[in-house]
């Protein structure tokens, strides 16, 4: 953990079955010049995780699913944990770059946005990604301008960081992959700006480990459209950010 008695930024890695990345992955995250707690939710692992992460002893927090329960589900148990002012998802492969996560969270840290997503297209889509990953992504940031009327480059992103008031409040009820939209959806309705940051990538293969599908792209269109109409149902929280001022409604 962090040596920080409140850490700035609490890093979320949900992981199952990444004994190939995690030690890398959580090594460069505890490097980062950030006051940080590294929280891991090992999602019913099969493989050696758990043995790695348990040499790491007290650096950082293990969370730990005896059956695996999907990404969602993992990153709300993360949730309960989280102390930072700052909550950012790191997935446990290495597409996205650790390093890359302070220009991501400063925005949050120095009060300007409540949710900054680290986009993947600011310069065009990647060439190294599947066809049809590249199509759902497209059609995912038109939709979100359609239905509810911002504009954003990536709305799968993983690199989304909130501020923890706001993304405790929105009483996540997400599963597995459908975590994406709703905290977008969320973020939305709860009149919040979504500013985004450049961000590298680099796609893991389906026999590299990569466990989402093209097809996942109809949960999250899906949940678009459920949290778009449905009755928010927010937690009270005190820390809570207000709604940012002179943003439309959605």
């Amino acid at each position: 953990m962090s040596d920080a008695a409140h850490p700035d930024v609490s890093i979320l890695v949900p992981a199952k079955d990444e004994q190939d990345t995690i030690k890398e992955v959580v090594d460069r995250l505890l490097a980062l010049p950030l006051s940080l707690e590294v929280i891991v939710i090992n999602d019913g692992s099969s493989d050696k995780t758990a043995e790695i992460l348990a040499a790491f002893g007290d650096k950082i927090r293990v969370v730990t699913h005896e059956e695996a329960r999907g990404k969602g589900s993992a990153i709300r148990s993360g949730l309960e944990h989280a102390t930072g002012k700052a909550v950012i998802i790191q997935d446990a492969d290495l597409e996205y770059t650790p390093e890359e996560i302070p220009t991501v969270v400063q925005p949050i840290l120095d009060g300007s946005e409540t949710v900054v997503y680290g986009s993947r297209f600011t310069e065009g889509l990647n060439k190294s990604m599947a066809l049809p990953n590249k199509a759902v992504n497209i059609l995912l940031r038109l939709f979100v301008l359609v239905v509810y009327g911002q504009k954003i480059t990536d709305e799968a992103t993983c690199y989304k960081a909130l501020d923890r008031g706001l993304i405790n409040d929105m009483n996540l009820v997400c599963e597995r992959f459908e975590f994406c939209p709703e905290v977008t959806a969320k973020a939305i309705r709860f009149k919040q700006h979504i500013h985004e940051v450049p961000i590298s990538y680099e796609p893991r293969s389906v026999a590299a480990g990569k466990k989402i599908r093209w097809t996942d792209g109809v949960e999250a269109f899906w949940t678009l459209i459920v949290h778009r109409f449905s009755k928010l149902a927010s937690r009270e929280s005190s820390s809570a950010p207000e709604p940012q001022e002179n943003r439309p409604e959605a």
